[in-house]
């Protein structure tokens, strides 16, 4: 599994899991709000398998 997660986006795709991992668990989103979890992975996993499919890379390369 090659990283293609990179740096801001990585930081943003965990942010945004938590907040609506939050929202979901205090019942402001309702249950939807677990969603959440899958860009929290993908950002602690730097690998996205739908950045893989469309061929995307947000890293730097070397």
């Amino acid at each position: 599994m090659k990283s293609n997660v990179g740096g801001i986006d990585k930081i943003l795709r965990i942010l945004v899991g938590i907040v609506l991992i939050v929202l979901a668990i205090t019942g402001t989103i309702g249950l939807w709000g677990w969603i959440g979890l899958l860009p929290l992975v993908t950002g602690l996993f730097n690998f996205c398998p739908a950045y893989k499919l469309l061929g995307v890379n947000t890293c730097k390369t070397k």
